[in-house]
């Protein structure tokens, strides 16, 4: 499983039709329990978790990840790696990694300071057969996240590492060379091309539902969705040391899963703390909120209209994050808009001239769209509002910007300034813009005011048109 993103219970799901998304309850760690049991029922499994596992959802951001440890103990797991598990500090991941009873894996982590955490790279499993695992961690972690999620460490792309620890792991007798990755499935691809002897490649991090394996230099690469939603079963045929047969499930955790008792016993104490936060509606949506579309999302669009009128502005920028599951027509809670921006940072305004709004905008489709898949270091596209942009993708970087860029209607002159509201830093990086100011205003608390008003707007959207 990978991208669970702290959602612990059955949530709503974007199900793709022929025409539009629609919605089913999927999801749950007790029903991911009892599919492991099930599998497990009918010989050895080995179980893997690819991270983004600690943080998302308030259960698991008020107690710093500490909910969600006695459900991971309890899946029976082998190892894991990460992402936003890095966010409370690798100090306290750390502390958090002791108390599992598998090992938290990530060769491409090197410390810097001699006080910063160490991680193991990898660990022999399996019985019958020998798998050496090898954990990537997120390679953005000290490029593109807060600073204080890398303190003291340094994140390579894992290329070396895969070489040096698989052929450790081959020395040491292993039947397989796995790599349980968070690295993305295109830089996953690379990855496979860039290192011989990978037999299969666990992914995560770009929330991709791999129906079938992809197969690159003699490696089998599976994806499993996000949300914990869907999970990937794999089964191998190994003979003389390599595989001589391979089946692969993209298994739905939809109702037609019953819910282990003991796993559904743990979710319920371990979300019982923030159950209230179900309660408190703040208003109602009438239409589908979800984040799952690369160049803008409806999701991103409610969230920019709010943090644009607390700070009065008529541009606004976030980032383009991939998780939150979606929000059907209805009733908002706060536990809607906690999950939607788990971080609840200050809304934040910065004067930016034309000229650094179009290159911003430049990096971050390089960061989405290179041609490079280890320059891919973005989510989806920046998400923005009150301006237009006419992109070709295909360009290279620095050039993708064409005519018909806009402010409100009107073109963008590179030396005027212009004032935006953004949230962190991921929203407007650092060396943007000038007069940064941080609003007495959080961002849950804007959302709350702009679902309260009696007709919600969402006028001034940004469009990101590719021509």
């Amino acid at each position: 499983m990978n991208d669970t993103h702290g959602y612990l219970e059955p949530h709503p799901e974007i199900v793709w039709t022929a025409d539009r998304p629609s919605i089913a309850t999927m999801g749950g760690f007790a029903r991911i329990a009892a599919i492991f049991a099930e599998a497990r029922s009918h010989g050895e499994v080995l179980a893997f978790d690819s991270g983004d596992t600690f943080h998302g959802t308030p259960a698991l951001v008020s107690s710093r990840g500490d909910a969600i440890v006695p459900i991971l103990n309890a899946l029976g797991l082998s190892a894991m790696t990460g992402h936003w598990d890095f966010a409370y500090g690798p100090s306290r991941l750390k502390e958090l990694t002791q108390t599992l009873n598998f090992p938290f894996l990530a060769a491409n982590c090197e410390a810097q300071d001699p006080a910063a955490p160490r991680f193991p790279g990898s660990a022999i499993s399996g019985n019958d057969v020998k798998v050496g695992v090898i954990g990537l961690a997120a390679t953005i972690l000290d490029k593109t996240m807060p600073a204080s999620f890398s303190e003291g460490l340094r994140f390579s792309d894992g290329i070396e590492e895969t070489r040096r620890e698989g052929a450790r792991l081959r020395e040491a007798g292993c039947d397989l060379v796995m790599v349980l990755s968070h690295l993305g499935f295109p830089q996953d691809c690379a990855l496979a091309e860039a290192v011989d002897g990978i037999d299969v490649i666990l992914s995560g991090h770009t929330h991709n539902r791999l129906t079938a394996p992809m197969t690159r230099n003699g490696a089998l690469i599976i994806q499993s969705g996000c949300h914990g939603s869907f999970v990937g079963r794999l089964d191998l045929t190994v003979e003389g040391g390599r595989i001589a047969d391979a089946r692969h499930w993209l298994i739905p955790v939809d109702a037609d899963v019953s819910e282990e008792p003991r796993v559904k016993a743990l979710v319920a104490s371990a979300v019982e703390p923030t159950r209230h936060l179900r309660e408190q509606i703040v208003g109602h949506t009438d239409r589908l909120l979800h984040r799952v579309t690369c160049l803008d999302s409806p999701m991103d669009d409610v969230l920019l209209a709010a943090i644009a009128r607390a700070a009065d502005t008529e541009i606004a920028f976030s980032n383009g994050w991939r998780y939150g599951a979606p929000i059907p027509a209805g009733p908002i809670t706060v536990h809607d808009l906690l999950c939607m921006v788990p971080m609840n940072p200050p809304i934040q305004t910065v004067d930016l001239t034309g000229g650094e709004i179009r290159g911003m905008m430049e990096d971050n489709l390089e960061a989405t769209f290179s041609g490079d898949p280890f320059g891919q270091r973005g989510g989806y596209v920046k998400r923005f509002r009150g301006l237009i942009f006419n992109v070709k993708i295909e360009n290279p970087h620095g050039a993708r910007i064409e005519t018909g860029f806009t402010a409100n209607g009107q073109p963008v002159v590179d030396d005027r300034v212009y004032r935006a509201a953004y949230i962190t830093e991921q929203g407007v990086a650092p060396r943007y813009g000038s007069h940064r100011k941080t609003l007495p205003v959080r961002t849950v608390d804007a959302l709350s005011d702009w679902f309260a008003l009696p007709e919600s707007d969402v006028r001034h959207l940004g469009r990101l048109r590719i021509c």
